[in-house]
C-alpha cells in the first residue's frame, strides 16, 4: 500500500504542508511513522480525503438543479484569450493545472472570457491516458 509524506500529500492535494498537518492533528487524516520516523499518510485514505474535498468544492455554486454527465470540472482563472474572426483559444489556470479550450470567437465573447475572469472547464473525453511515476526505492533512501 503506498504511503505519502506530508509534503507529498500536500502537493497532491494542492494545499500547504501546514494544512495537511492540521488535518492530521484534527483527525481528518491519519498519519503513521514510516521506518525512519517521518509521518506518512496512507494512499487510500488520502484518495478518500481528496474525493471528499472534490465533492464539497464541486457542489459549491452549482445549485442550479441541472444534472450533468461530465464529471471532470476545473474551475480557475482565464489567463489568455487569443481570438481571430472564427475561433478562440482560451487558457485557464485551474490550481496547478493549465487547461486550454478551443471554441468559436462568438462563444468566447458571449461568455465574457477575458484574462482574470473566473470560468469552469467541463471536460468529457473519450480517451483519457493514465500514467504512473517510476517506482520509488524502498528503505527510506532516495
Amino acid at each position: 500500500m503506498p504511503h505519502y509524506r506530508i509534503s507529498e500529500a500536500a502537493e497532491l492535494l494542492g494545499v500547504s504542508d501546514d494544512t495537511v498537518r492540521r488535518w492530521v492533528d484534527d483527525g481528518q487524516l491519519k498519519a503513521v511513522p514510516d521506518p525512519v520516523g517521518r509521518k506518512v499518510v496512507d494512499g487510500a485514505a488520502l484518495a478518500r480525503h481528496a474525493q471528499a474535498l472534490a465533492a464539497r468544492s464541486a457542489t459549491q455554486g452549482r445549485d442550479d438543479g441541472v444534472g450533468r454527465s461530465a464529471r471532470n470540472r476545473f474551475t480557475g482563472l482565464v489567463t489568455r484569450v487569443v481570438a481571430d474572426g472564427v475561433m478562440a483559444q482560451v487558457e485557464l489556470q485551474c490550481g496547478p493545472y493549465r487547461v486550454v479550450s478551443l471554441m468559436s470567437s462568438e462563444a468566447a465573447t458571449e461568455l465574457g472570457l477575458e484574462p482574470g475572469s473566473l470560468a469552469t472547464a467541463v471536460v468529457k473525453a473519450t480517451n483519457v491516458i493514465v500514467e504512473t511515476p517510476p517506482a520509488r526505492p524502498r528503505g527510506g533512501k532516495a
